[in-house]
Order: C-alpha cells, then sequence, then structure tokens
C-alpha cells in the first residue's frame, strides 16, 4: 500500500473558527442541496448543474450562518457548561 505523505498547514489559532465553519458549512450544504435535489426531481438530465446552481446559493447562506452559530453556541452557551 502506497504511503502518502500528511499534508500540514500552520496558521494562526484565531482562524480555526473560520476554517472550521467553512469546511462544515461546505459538507453540510452539499450534502443537504444533493439530498433535497434527488428527493424533488430525482437524478435527471442536467442533475450535477443543477446541483451546482443550487449548492453555490446554499453555501452563500450556510457559511455565515455557520460562523454565527459557532461564535454564539461557543461564546454564550459552551462557556456557562462546566466540562469535566
Amino acid at each position: 500500500m502506497a504511503k502518502f505523505p500528511t499534508v500540514r498547514i500552520r496558521t494562526r489559532r484565531k482562524y480555526y473558527r473560520l476554517i472550521f465553519t467553512f469546511l462544515m458549512a461546505l459538507m453540510m450544504s452539499t450534502i443537504i442541496s444533493t439530498a433535497l435535489l434527488l428527493i424533488n426531481v430525482g437524478f435527471v438530465e442536467g442533475f450535477f448543474t443543477t446541483l451546482f446552481h443550487s449548492w453555490k446559493y446554499a453555501f452563500m447562506v450556510a457559511w455565515p450562518s455557520a460562523y454565527i452559530c459557532a461564535y454564539l453556541i461557543q461564546e454564550h452557551l459552551l462557556s456557562r457548561i462546566e466540562f469535566y
């Protein structure tokens, strides 16, 4: 089995929430857009074109929403819970 080198990126800690919410919004908007498109119209001709068009709008809403929600949850909710 081939061993691929591990890619590591170093960045400042302050970008953690921005990167995390970007990746989470990217995956979730893709999954939800695909699922809803399959449920509503099925796998039809032009599926991937329609998926891309619907996904780009979903992502434009998902990323800012995820960033705001992550901030609110981490700063205002999780800070009040004592984990042990």
